[in-house]
């Protein structure tokens, strides 16, 4: 007896190579089986799996995934500029993996941890920011040399095991001020310390993508790849030297959407160069709200850029699981049962970069079901946005009325009618 059965959805996991009409069966928070369905046969409900379930769910014509991998977030909220609690998003988007991506540095990392991690209804691992103070400013981390101690942060990354999965730069002209490339030179020595990956934030320069690719090794990671901020990523259509650099070292390439990091323009050069990337959201207490708004929405765009759809599922799952090295994003069976349940609508979805350029997007992917352990992700509600968050004006209103419907979707029954069953006697 299965505790819960997926039938008849198509299931894409690339890590196992699949995508068909399928049965999921979970026992025991893990996958036990994946059964296709035979078009063929005069029955299609494979004959081990029929009704062989304690809660059976029809998942005829939507679309069943592993549960989704956001390798670049910030869920440190209360205690950082950018961050922000997962559970309300990760309900109804089927993000089951977080990866907090330098939010916390050497003083703050046991915080991370045990206040935001923990507690969270869904599994999250950290990268270490090779600056101490972490993400607790807008930027400026780097600024003070003295707090990019590799030693205390490797003694802090190594007592929190495998929680920590990584190492976090940000690299640009802000936040490493006068200090150049000694921020990243420092970070690289305590990814290769950890033998763990170090993801390179890039931006505005100096320093340049030219100046960054020499330091980075193969597995390392080159988040806001298509973002269109650096001068040298791409150029006349075409990757630049220093991109190639970059890609030919077996840099893996992230696009970290977030608030400012996704251009269309560039995102199409890499994937007409044969650039897989990975499809992060870099959603934080900004980016919720716009344009990246969740990883579905930052995979449509993929799609629109002209990744198919297989590919999209691929860059948010088993690519980012297998960088960092997670037991995550995929269906094989033994697997914990992260599932993401979709509705899959085709057509032309108008989407938007950073920089308000549109495109069509063939899919809209809209979560109908998020599974963590095999156990279904109630719905819970957001806080409002931090007083030092700036919204527009569409963005506030959207905002408001998210709370209004919130309000309103609380029902007062008050007919006898609307009760099965008499009222209790005995006041209980």
């Amino acid at each position: 007896m299965w505790d819960l059965l997926l039938r008849g959805g198509r299931v894409i996991d690339p890590a196992s190579g699949l995508d068909a009409i399928a049965d999921v069966a979970v026992r025991q928070g893990r996958v036990a089986e994946v059964r296709q369905h035979d078009p063929d046969a005069a029955a299609p409900d494979p004959p081990a799996t029929r009704g062989a379930a304690t809660d059976v769910v029809d998942a005829t014509g939507l679309l069943v995934t592993p549960g989704l991998v956001d390798m670049h977030t910030h869920i440190w909220h209360g205690a950082t500029y950018w961050g922000l609690d997962p559970d309300p998003v990760a309900w109804r988007t089927g993000v089951t993996t977080w990866v907090d991506a330098g939010s916390a540095g050497a003083y703050s990392m046991d915080g991370l941890r045990r206040f935001a991690a923990e507690p969270a209804r869904v599994r999250v691992h950290a990268l270490i920011n090779v600056s101490a103070l972490g993400l607790v400013a807008e930027t400026g981390e780097h600024h003070a040399l003295d707090n990019l101690d590799v030693d205390t942060a490797a003694a802090v990354a190594a007592r929190n095991g495998e929680f920590v999965r990584g190492v976090k730069a940000r690299i640009d002209a802000r936040t490493v001020g006068a200090h150049g490339l000694e921020p990243l030179r420092r970070a690289a020595a305590l990814a290769r310390r950890l033998e763990r990956p170090l993801m390179v934030h890039v931006g505005y320069g100096p320093p340049t993508i030219a100046d960054i690719a020499p330091l980075l090794a193969e597995g390392d990671i080159l988040t806001h790849c298509a973002s269109g901020c650096p001068d040298d990523l791409v150029a006349d259509g075409r990757l630049t030297d220093a991109a190639l650099r970059a890609r030919d070292a077996g840099a893996v390439f992230d696009l970290g959407h977030g608030s400012g990091a996704l251009a269309f323009d560039v995102l199409e050069t890499e994937l007409a160069a044969g650039i897989h990337p990975t499809a992060s959201s870099d959603l934080h207490i900004r980016s919720v709200y716009g344009p990246a708004f969740d990883l579905p929405t930052v995979m449509a765009k993929l799609v629109a850029a002209g990744a198919d759809l297989p590919d999209a599922v691929a860059a948010a799952t088993v690519r980012p699981a297998r960088a960092l090295g997670l037991d995550a994003g995929t269906l094989a069976p033994g697997a914990a049962a992260d599932i993401a349940v979709f509705d899959l609508e085709q057509g032309r979805f108008p989407v938007v970069d950073v920089h308000g350029t549109a495109r069509a997007s063939p899919i809209r992917l809209t979560n109908a079901a998020t599974y963590v352990g095999g156990r279904l992700l109630p719905p819970c509600t957001a806080e409002p946005p931090p007083p030092w968050i700036p919204l527009s004006g569409a963005q506030r209103r959207a905002e408001d009325e998210r709370v209004q419907r919130t309000r309103a979707a609380v029902r007062r029954l008050e007919r006898p009618e609307d009760f099965d069953e008499p009222f209790p006697r005995g006041g209980t």
